[in-house]
């Protein structure tokens, strides 16, 4: 199971991209509000409890000062993997994606790019599928979908001459 955090429910729209790609792949998710600087007690009990709960990975999306990535890294010895969220208060996101890139060695957090919450998701799925034969089937058919969609464009594109 994968936890999606994020700092404020105007990040929700950013994020269901992870819970789409979860869903394709029937993995199974929670998904919690858990704000690193309104909520401090909740995201240190929430990483701290991760495990426990039998979560595999986290994702943590989060825009501005983007502390919550790397404050719940610092609780749980989960993969941690951070979306950077353009706010409305954001700098271009640039705020948001340097805050959560720039950790500290010994506190690793996974960072996509910005708004990329499906490839937080598919990456959740890479790093458990390393003990799950499923999983790993599943990403190989999806990886030839990906082949197929350049396939059909290339036809498209031919077809249009």
């Amino acid at each position: 199971m994968v936890g999606i955090i994020m700092g404020s429910i105007s990040d929700l729209k950013v994020m269901q991209g992870a819970v789409d790609i979860l869903e394709k792949f029937q993995v199974k998710y929670e998904i919690e509000i858990v704000s690193a600087h309104r909520t401090p007690e909740k995201m240190v009990a929430y990483a701290s409890e991760a495990e426990g709960r039998g979560l595999k990975a986290i994702i943590a999306g989060a825009g501005g000062a983007a502390h919550l990535p790397g404050m719940v890294a610092s609780c749980t010895i989960l993969p941690v993997i951070g979306v950077p969220v353009k706010s409305s208060n954001s700098i271009d996101g640039w705020d948001s994606v340097l805050s959560i890139l720039q950790m500290p060695n010994g506190v690793p957090v996974a960072t996509v790019a910005l708004n990329a919450s499906m490839n937080a998701g598919l990456l959740a799925i890479q790093i458990m599928s390393t003990a799950d034969t499923d999983l790993r089937k599943k990403l190989h058919d999806y990886k030839e979908e990906l082949k197929e969609k350049v396939n059909q464009m290339n036809v498209e594109l031919n077809s249009a001459k």
